[in-house]
């Protein structure tokens, strides 16, 4: 299996610590930069007003399998919550589409790090994506 960057995401978040536990409820803005061999993959994203953002967690821990989350301290399997350090630090963000200009796009919602590796865009739908009732059973608002 090989995994082709397709850009990088430029965030104001430039440590661990610095970055939202979620993106969505966040007002600060990114920029996902499409690498030029990419470009021709961007007709009619600017037609999107929101996209699933997919990214690699290039700081993040590869041997975690338990770790606690920011909403307790019980000890959870990292299949069972969002936490980036994962044996694949593969991340995911709906982020609300701002602005396209040539091969950047103006996001907010993101929760990279800055300089994180952008693995593939899709547009999100509320029709497709969003599924009603979902939850988590352990979490609690």
């Amino acid at each position: 299996m090989e995994l082709i960057p397709i850009g990088v995401i430029h965030s104001p978040y430039r440590a661990p610590g610095d970055a939202p536990h979620q993106g969505r409820f966040s007002d600060r803005t990114a920029e996902l930069e499409i690498f030029p061999q990419f470009m021709e993959g961007l007709k009619d994203v600017e037609q999107a007003t929101h996209l699933i953002v997919l990214y690699w967690c290039h700081l993040a821990r590869r041997d975690t399998l338990r770790t606690r989350t920011p909403f307790g301290p019980e000890i959870r399997g990292v299949f069972a919550c969002r936490s980036p350090s994962r044996p694949n630090p593969i991340a995911f963000c709906v982020a609300e589409l701002l602005k396209v200009k040539e091969n950047r796009l103006l996001v907010r919602g993101v929760d990279a790090l800055d300089g994180s590796p952008l693995i593939d865009i899709k547009p999100y739908s509320s029709d497709v994506d969003s599924v009603p009732g979902a939850r988590i059973g352990w979490f609690k608002k």
